[in-house]
């Protein structure tokens, strides 16, 4: 890993651990996938929707696209997943132009949230 990348993680690391997550109160879970269009890889936006989906307790999965995007699938609170697409939406080290946004069925099994390849 080149010291520059090395940098920037370590940069993401701590402001994904320093976003104020807001008090939640349980309410239905759901399964959703996002498609995040525009600047957004090469910025450290999967480490930070890993970092941030982890410290709420989401399950899923994020990864990039051939074209450019970023597709991530969380499965939680959808208050939850309605703030972690927000603070996405106005990260300042990416320029995020576009979010598709869809429901998918639950998954039964249980599993944490990763960087997928």
């Amino acid at each position: 890993m080149s010291v520059l990348k090395k940098l920037r993680n370590d940069y993401v690391i701590w402001h994904a651990n320093r976003v104020k997550l807001p008090e939640y109160t349980p309410g239905n879970i759901v399964r959703r996938k996002a498609v995040f269009s525009g600047k957004v890889q090469k910025v450290g936006f999967r480490l930070e929707i890993y970092c941030i989906a982890r410290r709420m307790n989401l399950t899923g999965w994020v990864r990039n696209l051939q074209d450019g995007s970023v597709e991530a699938e969380f499965q939680g609170e959808a208050s939850q997943i309605d703030f972690l697409i927000h603070c996405m939406r106005s990260l300042k080290r990416a320029s995020v132009k576009k979010v598709a946004v869809a429901d998918l069925p639950m998954k039964e099994e249980k599993e944490s949230f990763m960087i997928a390849e």
